[in-house]
């Protein structure tokens, strides 16, 4: 048998090897994989990511926040501080999110991961096309700002978003800074703050 180990209630068990006991097929589990399993993201996961984003993305805005080899290259440099959502082994949301070292975001922070600092810039949040309209995009942001919490030095996450995001990441416990210098195309944003330390920890209300 196993003995369950978890670091962070958030985030994926380890497991410490114990003595085996033999179990008959018969008595095995059909399905191995869990229902629901959140954990960080890997290299692996970036075509499936990639996928995600772009269905997302580009049918509304025309733009990816990340291109492919900016997902292989924050999943490679900084994948703790990416978080994915699966069922049944397969993706249905994620966050990735990169460190930042100065009080606002540049245009440089959005293909720039700084090492060590206390800032964490919150590059995409996406939910698969079967899965939206089920709170899962809010599900997976509470959890992805506890989980980073848990995280020693980290301090604040910031964030841009269109207009019409503000309402659901200030619900989620974010703060306008102001309009953000960074635009993409013909697209402005507003950037927005959220302060790890300081604030109660609450359980999520399901209901959000």
């Amino acid at each position: 048998m196993t003995q369950q180990v978890s670091s962070s209630p958030f985030l994926k068990p380890f497991f410490l090897k114990m003595p085996v006991r033999v179990v008959s097929p018969l008595r095995q589990r059909r399905h191995t994989l869990p229902a629901s399993e959140f954990r960080n993201l890997t290299p692996q996961d970036a075509i499936s990511v990639f996928e995600i984003e772009r269905e997302a993305f580009v049918s509304v805005s025309g733009e990816c926040p990340l291109t492919l080899d900016e997902v292989l290259n924050f999943l490679g440099q900084c994948p703790e501080l990416s978080l994915g959502w699966f069922e049944e082994g397969q993706l249905v949301a994620f966050i990735i999110g990169s460190g930042w070292d100065k009080e606002r975001l540049s245009q440089e922070a959005m293909t720039r991961h700084v090492p060590d600092t206390p800032t964490v810039h919150i590059h995409v949040l996406s939910v698969h096309r079967h899965c939206r309209q089920q709170g899962k995009g809010s599900i997976l942001l509470w959890r992805y700002m506890q989980y980073l919490r848990c995280m020693p030095g980290l301090r604040r996450a910031l964030l841009i978003c269109e207009d019409f995001l503000v309402p659901f990441y200030r619900k989620a416990g974010f703060k306008e800074k102001g309009p953000s210098a960074i635009s993409v195309s013909s697209m402005h944003f507003q950037e927005m703050e959220y302060l790890l330390c300081g604030q109660a920890y609450a359980r999520r209300n399901s209901g959000v």
